[in-house]
C-alpha cells in the first residue's frame, strides 16, 4: 500500500473485510495497481478488476468518497502521495526499549488517525443527543467494558444521569428505563460483538438513540446506529489484544465529555466543582514544614 495516500489506506483497512467479492477485486487493483486508478478511466479500471463500472463507484463510496472522480483526485494529490508505514509490529525478539517505543507509536498513530476520521456532523449530533438525554447508558464487553466504565465515571462526575452495564442481563435491564430521548452508548472495536449488537437491536425497537463507537463503518453495529463515531486503530499484536484501540475510544469519550460541559457550562461546572470537593476526601494530605520520616526527638 506504499503508493496510496495515508488517509486512503485508513479508509481501505476499515472496510476491506466487509467488501463483497467484486468490490474486493476492485480494492486489490487499487492496492496493487494504484497508478492505473490514478491515470485511467473508470471503464479501464473496471476491466482490469474484471468487475462493473458500478462496482468501482460503490468501492469509492464505501471508502467515503462521492464517487470514482473524488477518489481519483485524492490519488493524484501529490501532497498526500507519501509512503506510509502505519505500525511497526512487535516481535518476540524486540528488547524492552523497542517494545516501549512501538507501543507508544501505535497509540500516537491511532489517536492521530482517529482525529482525522471523525465526522464532525456525527460528533455534533452525538453531543446534542447527550445534552438532551435524561438518562445515558454505557455498554461494552471485554476490554471495551473498561472504556464504558471510564465514560460512566466521567459523566456522573458532572451530574449527568449515567449508568454502566457490563453484563448482558444488566444491560437489558438498564435500557428498559430509557425513553425515546435517552441514549445508549455502545462500544465495540469490531462492531461485531454479538451481545452488544443484540442489545442495540433491542434498544432500537424501543426508539432509544444509539451512539456507537467502533472501528469499522460497515459493521453490523455501525449499520444499526443513529450516530456513528469511528476510531481508526489498526495496530496488531502477537499477544492478540492491543490497548491502542481502547485509547482511541477513550479519546472520543473525553472529547464528548468536554463539549457537553462547555455546552451546559452554567449547570455542569457547578456539579463538577462539587464532585472535585468531594473527591478531595479521598486524597492523602500533603504536609509542609515537617519531615515525617525524621526520628522523633
Amino acid at each position: 500500500m506504499d503508493k496510496l495516500p495515508h488517509d486512503c489506506i485508513i479508509k481501505l483497512l476499515a472496510v476491506y473485510n466487509s467488501l463483497k467479492t467484486a468490490e474486493k477485486k476492485a480494492a486489490n487493483i487499487l492496492i496493487e495497481e494504484t497508478e492505473l486508478f490514478r491515470t485511467s478511466t473508470v471503464f479501464k479500471v473496471a476491466e482490469a478488476a474484471n468487475c462493473s463500472n458500478a462496482t468501482i463507484v460503490r468501492l469509492a463510496q464505501k471508502l467515503g468518497y462521492s464517487g470514482f472522480a473524488e477518489l481519483k483526485a485524492e490519488l493524484m494529490d501529490v501532497k498526500d502521495k507519501k509512503s506510509t508505514k502505519l505500525y511497526d509490529t512487535i516481535s518476540k525478539i524486540d528488547d524492552y526499549e523497542t517494545i516501549i517505543k512501538k507501543v507508544l507509536d501505535a497509540s500516537i498513530q491511532s489517536l492521530k488517525d482517529t482525529a482525522n476520521v471523525i465526522n464532525i456532523n456525527e460528533f455534533s449530533k452525538a453531543v446534542d443527543y447527550l445534552c438532551n438525554a435524561k438518562k445515558i447508558v454505557f455498554c461494552g464487553e471485554g476490554d471495551a467494558s473498561i472504556v464504558a466504565r471510564a465514560g460512566y465515571l466521567k459523566f456522573i462526575r458532572v451530574g449527568l444521569n449515567a449508568t454502566v452495564a457490563l453484563e448482558t442481563d444488566a444491560q437489558l435491564v438498564a435500557i428498559t428505563s430509557l425513553s425515546k430521548n435517552d441514549v445508549l452508548i455502545a462500544i465495540s472495536h469490531s462492531g461485531r460483538t454479538k451481545n452488544i449488537f443484540d442489545l442495540v437491536k433491542y434498544a432500537r425497537l424501543q426508539g432509544i438513540k444509539i451512539i456507537s463507537i467502533t472501528n469499522y463503518p460497515l459493521s453490523p453495529l455501525a449499520r444499526n446506529s443513529d450516530v456513528l463515531l469511528l476510531t481508526a486503530s489498526f495496530a496488531e499484536s502477537i499477544m492478540g489484544e492491543i490497548m491502542s484501540k481502547r485509547i482511541a475510544e477513550l479519546f472520543i469519550l473525553e472529547s464528548l465529555y468536554i463539549n457537553i460541559i462547555l455546552k451546559r457550562k452554567d449547570e455542569l461546572e457547578a456539579n463538577l466543582e462539587k464532585s472535585n470537593r468531594a473527591l478531595r476526601v479521598n486524597k492523602i494530605r500533603s504536609y509542609t514544614g515537617k519531615n515525617l520520616y525524621s526520628k522523633r526527638q
